[in-house]
């Protein structure tokens, strides 16, 4: 007996993930590619679009391998972002993608941008000020410092929508991600801005805009030959990854709030209205109706792993130490800024400081700090929402980091949130998934019946003093190493200069 389902793939930071869903939510089969990002250059990152094509065919032949009888239904995509591919008319990638606010090359380019079209004008268009999120920015910089490519750009793609043009033809970029185009989307009236358009992306083409679990066309014959997916299955336009896992946890509701759990951490608070500050990311939301105020820790799951290889050591060993050091990692207290920082500083010259460290401390203390340092980020940026009006009401933790029970609840003790965890953390290719069943069901599934809350983490309200002071610190730590930190970047970038092929 066929069994009727929904494939979700999602292109994350460093590993692609797949999933095999059933009308029911029940996911029957699961595959994962891991892969890395290339920094060429202090600041940037970038990665060849290529690959997210080839990861995307490789997943879709494990997951359909592993469940034989796979009726598929529709195909959900999403990817992490905003990300800049720009291809040639015929599709073709001119060079590689230039990642999300982690690649921070395009500074001259914000600059200059803010001075032509003014502080006010940006922030009523796009919502946001410009920063090392936005994607107009790094247009701008292919434009002005890579011009063989740019003579060839015709295409605007982001990992979602560049995997259903390859498994379509369409040419399609959802609202979300489209926003975050910034200056170039006009948030209140949901449409690109034609003038900023013309100015700073033309020749570009302007992709058709759909919202994301909006149908993109139908797997031609060349793709399903290729991955195995039935030619005619619908595939929607998909969305950015951290907003396909706030889908994957229903946590898209005014008053919801989701924490990402990951390489880096993502927050998005929800509500009908545009909020605006300088400080974080106004966007539109995965659905017609919805705004969003959202940030981005650039490093999270990052300096853990980092320390796990400098220390050659296992994650059990260095959770159950980091469990033994106790609150404030005695005495340690660290700025995760080890890329640069996005949300609520918006400073990608900032740089990791560990202080406090004596000859007494062991790799355990310093776990400790790394893990209490991404709470005391998640801490600044939910302060920072609520400063502009967010109502935030309800938190629900999805990713990969949430398999761990220590990490959840360290961010919750430092930051006094009660977290929901659902049944299912797999996360974005999930979510995508369910958006597939959405746009191909009649009626539509729930994803309260499809992913339930089954897990509630709850502050120690005794370790509040603790958090409190350690806070405090966290926040002078940065105002006092700040002239530091950016000297040092300065240098790192020259030294990077000097070492680069002439």
């Amino acid at each position: 007996m066929r069994v009727r389902c929904t494939i979700g793939v999602d292109i994350g930071t460093s590993s692609s993930k797949g999933v095999l869903v059933d009308a029911d939510g029940t996911i029957l089969a699961q595959a994962a590619l891991a892969h890395d990002v290339s920094r060429p250059r202090t600041g940037w990152v970038e990665m060849d679009g290529g690959v997210w094509w080839d990861e995307f065919v490789a997943l879709a032949r494990e997951l359909l391998a592993a469940v034989p009888d796979a009726e598929v239904a529709g195909v959900g995509v999403s990817g992490m972002g905003p990300c800049i591919l720009l291809a040639d008319q015929a599709g073709e990638p001119v060079r590689p993608a230039i990642l999300y606010g982690v690649d921070t090359r395009a500074g001259d380019q914000i600059e200059r941008m803010t001075a032509e079209l003014g502080l006010e004008a940006i922030t009523r268009v796009g919502g946001s000020v410009l920063t090392s999120q936005a994607g107009g920015p790094k247009i701008l910089w292919i434009h002005e410092e890579d011009p063989q490519a740019w003579i060839l750009a015709r295409r605007l793609f982001m990992p979602a929508s560049w995997l259903a043009h390859r498994l379509t033809g369409a040419y399609v970029l959802d609202h979300q991600s489209a926003s975050q185009v910034s200056p170039l989307y006009d948030i209140d009236r949901e449409r690109w801005h034609d003038e900023w358009w013309r100015r700073y992306a033309a020749p570009i083409e302007q992709p058709a805009l759909l919202w994301a679990g909006d149908v993109a066309g139908t797997v031609t014959a060349e793709a399903a030959a290729l991955t195995g997916i039935p030619e005619g299955t619908p595939v929607i336009a998909g969305t950015i990854d951290a907003w396909s896992e706030a889908v994957s946890v229903g946590a898209h509701g005014a008053g919801d709030l989701m924490l990402m759990y990951g390489t880096t951490m993502f927050l998005i608070a929800t509500g009908a209205e545009t909020l605006r500050t300088p400080s974080m990311w106004t966007t539109a939301g995965a659905f017609a109706g919805t705004r969003n105020l959202a940030g981005g820790l650039s490093t999270s799951g990052a300096p853990t792993a980092w320390l796990k290889d400098r220390t050659r050591s296992a994650y059990p060993q260095l959770l159950a130490e980091a469990e033994d050091s106790g609150a404030g990692a005695r005495g340690l207290v660290m700025l995760p800024y080890f890329a640069g920082e996005r949300t609520p500083i918006q400073d990608p010259d900032a740089r990791g400081v560990i202080a406090g460290l004596s000859l007494a401390h062991g790799r355990g203390d310093l776990y400790r700090a790394a893990l209490e340092a991404t709470a005391l980020g998640v801490r600044h940026n939910v302060q920072t929402m609520r400063d502009a009006g967010a109502d935030i009401r309800r938190i629900v933790a999805v990713g990969g980091g949430t398999q761990g029970r220590l990490w959840l609840q360290i961010v919750s003790d430092v930051t006094g949130l009660v977290q929901e965890v659902p049944r299912v953390t797999v996360g974005a290719s999930y979510g995508a998934a369910f958006l597939a069943a959405g746009a191909v069901s009649d009626p539509a599934p729930e994803i309260a019946d499809w992913n339930p809350v089954v897990t509630t983490i709850d502050p120690d309200s005794a370790l509040a003093p603790v958090y409190d002071t350690l806070f405090d610190r966290y926040l002078r730590l940065y105002a006092g190493t700040v002239e530091v930190a950016h000297e040092l970047a300065a240098q790192q970038r020259a030294d990077d200069e000097k070492e680069a092929p002439a």
